[in-house]
């Protein structure tokens, strides 16, 4: 595992960036804004409420909005080309903790199993595809540099371990999922847009009640602490495919450095086997020449 130290002065290059946060008006998304902030970027907020704390500053944009609504997303992307004209940097960050039982035995009036809540799922990983997948349309569109754009996405510790708040683990995987292969469709076409995740361990949100995690000794790390992995993955723009996992100040890079060369392992690529998604990018091409007509039936 790779450590990674994250010094203050890398965060210069945000100063003028036009960022836009889901989930930015409280934890680790308002640590992120006002750190943004504060760097002298242009932030605009995508969540249901304003700030929990008030702040006045003429470079923040508060956009009501619900992750989970198709049009409201593209709503606070128009809104941030209308007083900006591009898009920067997304911090796919908006969430909420576990909802559904899957061990449930309330049943409705007929006395059949009550269907299972999807609330977690629909805002952690939904909302999260709806926000990079029209973050990527924006940025194709308006990016006027080599270096492009980039999209941080807010996955778990629960998203690599087993966890037994099981929707909540099942969005932070899916999460994992769609950004490692957004990553490989992004290099496929060469486009100059960054996609990262972050994978912070217990922190002072509202997902557990902070007396709560006192009472059994564990001190949860305060939101800033992650909001700086988030800006540094904005900021350095030789990270792409990478997702950072942070616990107690410490940062380490967890794909590159462990899970993919474990996932080599596990498919024999050092004995000459090839990964599935090379395999596939051939299959893709070849199909590609047989719809040409290139190749005889």
């Amino acid at each position: 595992m790779t450590d990674i130290t994250i010094q203050d002065g890398e965060f210069a290059r945000l100063s003028g960036k036009v960022v836009i946060i889901t989930g930015g008006s409280s934890g680790i998304g308002l640590a992120t804004t006002n750190l943004l902030l504060d760097l002298g970027a242009k932030v605009i907020i995508g969540d249901l409420q304003p700030p929990v704390t008030p702040i006045h500053n003429p470079s923040l944009t508060f956009q009501r909005t619900d992750v989970t609504s198709w049009s409201e997303q593209l709503a606070l992307f128009k809104k941030a080309r209308e007083i900006h004209g591009r898009v920067d940097h997304v911090f796919a960050n908006a969430g909420v903790g576990p909802r559904a039982d899957y061990l449930s035995k309330t049943v409705d009036a007929n006395g059949d199993l009550v269907e299972p809540t999807f609330v977690t799922i629909d805002v952690n990983l939904k909302a999260v595809i709806y926000t990079a997948t029209i973050a990527v349309y924006y940025m194709r569109e308006e990016q006027q540099t080599p270096a492009g754009g980039s999209i941080v996405v807010v996955s778990s510790v629960a998203g690599i371990s087993r966890f037994r708040a099981t929707d909540y683990a099942t969005a932070k995987h899916g999460n994992l999922g769609f950004a490692r292969g957004l990553h490989q469709r992004l290099n496929f076409h060469e486009l100059p847009i960054r996609v990262n995740l972050i994978a912070p361990s217990w922190t002072k949100t509202g997902f557990m009640p902070y007396p709560v995690m006192q009472s059994i000794g564990v001190e949860p790390q305060e939101p800033i602490v992650v909001a700086k992995s988030a800006a540094f993955l904005m900021a350095d723009e030789s990270r792409k495919g990478q997702m950072i996992h942070i616990s107690k100040g410490r940062y380490r890079e967890v794909e590159e450095s462990i899970m993919l060369p474990a996932a080599e392992k596990v498919v024999g690529v050092e004995h000459g086997e090839v990964m599935e998604d090379d395999t596939l990018a051939k299959i893709i091409e070849a199909m590609g020449v047989f719809k040409k007509g290139a190749v005889a039936s």
